[in-house]
């Protein structure tokens, strides 16, 4: 780790952080509960301090790097909050070689719910050098964008409707597939809250979606499963046990309407282990593995 080392933080302290993101505990209260997981030679704010993302630590393609093309981009949603920006890329590769740009796959990226931060701007660029362009749209649009920290990130974002949050998604989502550089094929990843949504986003776009990778997000209502024709591809971590115990219901449904999937359950990793700039929830080996799984997937339902 170079700007933050890993601590061995007590797991109980890691769910404290989950349940504060989610926003089922005040911050007041994940401060104070921090304290009575403190343990010899780490104190409770040698805790905090250690749960709290480090963007920097965990950017593995620069902003500026040569082998992209990145912009921001606003686009009208008028079944949701009016306009929402984003975050697109594509590979330079694919606009360098002719006087008309490649038409990609396209991939939405959906952050957690603290809004559009570095990270999730960075696994934008990583599928843009996997060949496909990649938008990653921020639910905060309205309230101004993800303000540059994940505590009033997330203060945002409960303070927003949820259902013209999803209609933002939507918006983002079909203005992706029927852009010009666009192969006309999509799929949706995301995290947590965007995990949930790339399930929603299933059920709502039907056969405007080609496929889903939901991260650690909670499944569609399931009676509603049916409506899905993207191929989905789930990923927990074996330590969520809240969804890990939820995922058998799914896996069920989704057999019973015939849609494609599969889903796959990291033993030992947690709720995020997934985001390298959380560098206590991160979990290396279950990250590379699910990447790899995730962009097979895209490969074969989005691309093929």
């Amino acid at each position: 780790m170079s700007s933050k080392e890993r601590r061995t933080v007590p797991p109980q302290a890691i769910e404290l952080y989950n349940k504060y993101v989610h926003g089922e505990i005040s911050r007041r209260a994940f401060l104070s509960g921090a304290k009575q997981f403190a343990v010899a030679g780490l104190t409770a704010s040698a805790i905090i301090d250690a749960l709290m993302p480090d963007y920097a630590m965990g950017q593995q393609i620069a902003r500026d790097d040569e082998r992209i093309r990145a912009d921001y981009v606003t686009l009208p949603s008028p079944q949701g909050h009016g306009q929402i920006r984003g975050y697109l890329v594509r590979p330079f590769s694919a606009d360098s070689r002719s006087a008309e740009p490649a038409r990609l796959p396209g991939i939405i990226v959906v952050h957690e719910n603290r809004g559009l931060n570095p990270h999730t701007e960075d696994v934008a660029r990583r599928l843009a050098l996997a060949n496909f362009m990649a938008f990653a749209p921020d639910v905060l649009t309205p309230v101004g964008g993800y303000p540059g920290d994940d505590f009033q990130g997330g203060q945002l974002f409960s303070s927003l409707d949820p259902d013209k949050r999803f209609e933002d998604i939507v918006a983002a989502a079909l203005w992706l597939k029927n852009r010009d550089d666009c192969s006309g094929k999509i799929g949706v990843t995301g995290f947590c809250y965007g995990g949930s949504v790339s399930n929603q986003l299933a059920v709502r776009l039907g056969e405007d979606l080609a496929a889903a990778v939901p991260f650690y997000g909670g499944g569609p209502d399931l009676t509603q499963v049916g409506n899905i024709k993207a191929a989905i591809q789930v990923q927990h971590g074996g330590l969520d046990t809240r969804l890990v115990e939820a995922w058998p219901d799914y896996d069920a449904a989704l057999t019973a309407a015939g849609v494609t999937h599969e889903g796959h359950i990291y033993p030992g990793a947690v709720h995020g282990f997934f985001n390298d700039a959380t560098p206590e929830r991160y979990n290396e080996a279950a990250a590379t593995l699910a990447w790899n799984r995730m962009v097979g997937w895209f490969n074969t339902y989005v691309r093929g």
